[in-house]
């Protein structure tokens, strides 16, 4: 088969894709890319805000649109939670966000079925083509999420040429926050086992990768659900032994991981990125206490500061949600005042975004279209003035950097703290490299190198 896929959400999806194509080329079938013509096509989908829903059905039509012909697969966290509305778009295979392995082996059953079909409408007469006899009449592989025990163990890695594996450690969250439907998509926190971990590191150190993302839905929740009582950083020590010489970047972190044992033993690991993404979402405590978050602003500004108080200049990032139903005009100015308090290097920023299925679409006091849009652009303000001032820090300071790809001329790559860097150079890609910065542009760092 010759097989595209297409990734929308999170790095969690990019992982399960990449290792998707691992399993494909691996049993002897070749990926492309998905803008090209291909025998089948599999869409791996996103359900966190309902724009999400619409994108991975936009997506879909798309695929069913430029091959006709072609099996149309969908798996992912929308297929999960709404396969309904997924086999009404006339797909062929629909599988939830779990045993991936199952999934594709129907998919190849589903393919030499296909190709039986042709065969045999051709014996009887005519040509006939994979679109002729198609009937799509959806097959369905979606298991209950919230019956699920097991943590899924699939290949880490992917297609050559990349210069970072992303290693899923930790699958599913029973945080439930109100806005959130990734829960019911997902189930109940599953923990990759300590040595498998560090087995899955190593190998990725021999196969040529740079950096290591330890990735999960909630890795903060790895290892709740094993015999062992070991906690993340006990993952992070491991892991970073066992590669030890791969940048170890970890995923988003829940605030209240973060503690003055977490930073004395990660400030020890000397591949560890220094680069932290706190979730916070609001820097409103009434706020936070609508969406259900586990913390309030007190408690979220104590690990920014023991972050900085052990390791030097650390990318600090964070996930912002404006026009939370009942926030008020007071709450964001408090929310703005809070995130330059905290003083990031990088904000993610997303108008609330109704999602069918939460407590929060229930709520009261939804918050116009108009308003949310003012206050993202509001808030992306404060974002790039903070961000500047975060890269300006490092002119004239040299930083590692791993190259990526060239573009215009230039390398481009990020550093350990995951600011992008551009430099002149010559065949950099997938190499580690020291930079001297020469200024701060808008949204990277230009540099020479040493």
């Amino acid at each position: 088969m010759k097989v595209a896929i297409h990734t929308l959400g999170c790095k969690v999806n990019q992982y399960e894709t990449q290792a998707m194509e691992s399993v494909l080329t691996g049993r002897g079938h070749t990926v492309t890319l998905f803008g090209e013509q291909a025998d089948v096509y599999i869409i791996n989908t996103c359900t966190v805000t309902a724009t999400s829903d619409k994108k991975s059905r936009g997506i879909i039509r798309g695929a069913r649109k430029r091959n006709p012909r072609a099996l149309v697969a969908v798996c992912g966290c929308y297929a999960q939670t709404d396969p309904e509305a997924v086999a009404a778009l006339g797909v062929d295979l629909i599988g939830g966000s779990g045993d991936r392995l199952a999934f594709l082996d129907r998919l190849e059953k589903l393919w030499a079925q296909r190709n039986k079909e042709i065969k045999d409408k051709n014996t009887e007469g005519g040509t006939k083509t994979a679109g002729e006899v198609k009937t799509r009449n959806a097959v369905r592989e979606v298991g209950s999420a919230m019956s699920r025990r097991a943590f899924e163990k699939l290949p880490a890695g992917g297609m050559e040429g990349r210069t970072r594996a992303m290693l899923k450690v930790e699958d599913g969250c029973v945080n439930f926050c109100a806005y959130c439907i990734i829960p019911y998509a997902r189930g109940p926190v599953r923990s990759l086992p300590l040595e498998d971990a560090k087995a899955e590191a190593a190998r990725l150190s021999d196969e040529g990768y740079r950096e290591i993302v330890l990735t999960g839905i909630e890795i903060s929740s790895w290892g709740k659900d094993l015999e062992s009582g070991a906690s993340l950083i006990d993952l992070v020590e491991a892991v970073c032994a066992a590669a030890p010489e791969l940048r170890i970047r970890l995923g988003s972190l829940e605030p209240r991981t973060v503690t003055e044992d977490f930073c004395e033993r990660a400030a020890r690991l000397p591949n560890l990125c220094p680069h932290f993404h706190l979730s916070l979402q609001s820097g409103c405590d009434a706020t936070l206490k609508r969406m259900n978050r586990k913390y309030d602003t007190r408690r979220y500004y104590e690990s920014v500061e023991l972050l900085r108080k052990y390791f030097d200049l650390p990318g600090v990032t964070t996930d912002l949600i404006v026009g939370f139903p009942g926030e008020s005009g007071e709450e964001f100015e408090e929310t703005l005042a809070f995130l330059q308090k905290c003083a990031f290097s990088a904000v993610h920023i997303f108008p609330y975004s109704r999602r069918s299925g939460t407590p929060a679409a229930k709520m009261a006091g939804q918050v116009t279209n108009a308003v949310k849009e003012d206050r993202a652009h509001r808030a992306a303000a404060v974002a790039e003035e903070m961000e500047q001032s975060y890269l300006k820090s490092f002119e004239g300071e040299t930083l590692s950097v791993l190259f990526e790809d060239e573009q215009d001329g230039l390398w481009r790559g990020h550093a350990a703290n995951y600011v992008e860097v551009r430099s002149p150079g010559e065949n950099l890609h997938n190499q580690v490299r020291p930079v001297k910065i020469t200024a701060a542009e808008k949204g990277f760092l230009m540099g020479t190198l040493r």
